[in-house]
């Protein structure tokens, strides 16, 4: 018989064996993680809306989720769900571009100031155009605006020089951006905040060449600042919900996910210390026969959830997925977690565009 080299491969590399035999719910992509998060550990998380289960798993499993910006001690949990505190490691919402996250990085460091600082938000009040939903009803004076930029910029500075792993999940690559200086605004103006203008504003679809670059310089910086730091990278399953482009959101969808993972690939490959972790695989994998999204099509299912994070925790933080560890505190609830499990399903400032139609 002819030998070839499919013949002694494992049978993790074999669809029959790996994908369609398996329970859906034992198929498990993660061949092998380059490195170990341990339970003190300064996690941070930025990016996508996804990237929130991350940060409540992590919090749930005893793991050290590391908050730089989490309100007045003083405020209620109620107060801290309503203005996004604890949402992610610091209160920027969320971060769907690499642009977003070098321009985050310099804006906290004084390298880079918008040109473009406020808006007039729908309800009155001023909107941070870089934190659009932060603040329900938008912020009372320009003075407290800029005060609560400032204590932020703080907490990103420490976020980044003492976090020991960063994970940060890639979510889009369209965009709106400002024809002035460049800044990248999470949702398009005039959505949440600001007026719509063609002459001011243009909008971009980054390709693999500028994602790529955009990370690199991310995590040039970021290294800069904390030379220890690890960095886990991951894309959202979620779909766009509208595209800026003149084709159909399935076909855009597919692009922006296509992006993402080959500059998850090109980074995983030749930086050191970053690794991938294949959540979007799990999720929209045909193999779950769609169980893992819900009925929009859109939203991911809490079961599909469970299913990354049992193999994040086993593979990366050596957690026993069948028997997970108690929490660290049994005596009484943990408001954090109260408020995470509420905050997690609803937090998406792209959804802003379906409610502004």
């Amino acid at each position: 018989m002819a030998q070839h080299p499919y013949q002694s491969m494992p049978d993790y590399t074999r669809w029959t064996r790996a994908v369609e035999r398996p329970a859906y719910s034992t198929v498990d992509p993660v061949v092998d993680f380059p490195f170990v998060v341990a339970p003190d550990d300064k996690v941070a998380t930025a990016g996508s809306c996804f990237a929130q289960n991350i940060a409540r798993h992590l919090r749930k499993n005893g793991f050290c989720y590391f908050v730089t910006e989490d309100g007045h001690p003083l405020g209620s949990e109620e107060d801290k769900v309503a203005f996004n505190y604890g949402t992610y490691s610091a209160r920027y919402g969320n971060l769907y571009t690499a642009r977003q996250l070098v321009q985050l990085f310099d804006r906290a460091y004084g390298r880079f100031t918008p040109i473009e600082d406020v808006w007039t938000g729908p309800e009155g009040g001023y909107v941070d155009p870089l934190r659009p939903a932060i603040q329900v009803g938008g912020f009372p004076s320009l003075e407290e605006l800029k005060l609560d930029r400032e204590i932020h910029f703080a907490a990103v500075r420490r976020m980044f020089e003492e976090l020991d792993v960063f994970v940060f999940t890639l979510g889009l690559t369209e965009a709106w951006v400002s024809l002035e200086d460049g800044t990248v605004f999470p949702v398009c103006p005039g959505v949440a905040g600001g007026t719509f203008d063609e002459a001011r504003y243009a909008f971009v679809n980054f390709s693999v060449a500028d994602t790529l670059a955009d990370m690199r310089e991310f995590l040039t910086r970021l290294r800069s600042v904390n030379p220890k730091s690890r960095v886990i990278i991951t894309v959202s399953p979620v779909p766009l919900i509208a595209t800026a482009e003149n084709r159909h959101v399935l076909v855009s969808t597919t692009y922006s996910k296509s992006v993402l993972r080959v500059v998850c690939e090109e980074l995983s490959r030749s930086e050191t210390d970053v690794a991938y972790f294949p959540s979007y695989e799990i999720i929209v994998g045909n193999y779950n026969r769609g169980r893992y999204f819900a009925e929009d099509l859109r939203q991911v299912t809490e079961e599909g959830v469970e299913h990354v994070m049992r193999l994040f925790l086993g593979h990366v933080a050596n957690v026993e997925t069948d028997a997970p560890p108690p929490p660290p505190v049994e005596q009484e609830p943990d408001p954090y977690l109260e408020r995470m499990t509420r905050v997690v399903q609803v937090i998406c400032d792209e959804e802003l565009i379906e409610r502004s139609l």
